[in-house]
């Protein structure tokens, strides 16, 4: 693969990740309306906390996982040990998600054609994230 395609494969999944921790910012007020609609008061006084400190903790892990990503690619495509290693943790983290969304949301909610085509999407980052991340690097002397 060539060190343009990697540089630009890491730095848009770098980008990515980040605009994908603000919207899940951005969605955690909805999702408590949502929840307060649909349960009863003391259900939604009861659900609302956790699901409020699970986006918000997500979306803000998923900002600096972004940044680290965007700022290591160009080290990691010239095979710096501290861009591969920070890459490629990333990496691995983000392509678990796919496994992640379908082991916990089951099948039922794959009913839903943008779920089904927010994982497809989902899938074809994290193969391509894999590929640029564990690509032979040249040995990098300092």
């Amino acid at each position: 693969m060539p060190a343009t395609v990697r540089l630009a494969t890491l730095r848009v999944g770098g980008a990515l990740l980040m605009v994908l921790g603000a919207l899940h910012l951005a969605v955690t007020p909805i999702i408590a309306r949502l929840i307060a609609q649909d349960t009863s008061p003391a259900g939604a006084e009861w659900l609302t906390p956790p699901m409020l400190l699970n986006h918000v903790v997500v979306g803000i892990l998923l900002l600096p996982l972004g940044v680290l990503t965007f700022f290591a690619a160009p080290g990691a495509v010239r095979g710096e040990a501290w861009a591969l290693v920070v890459t490629r943790v990333t990496t691995v983290a983000v392509a678990a998600l796919p496994v992640t969304v379908l082991v916990l949301m089951g099948r039922r909610y794959f009913a839903a054609t943008p779920l089904v085509a927010a994982t497809i999407v989902l899938c074809a980052a994290c193969l391509a994230l894999l590929a640029a991340a564990f690509w032979p690097a040249p040995r990098h002397v300092p």
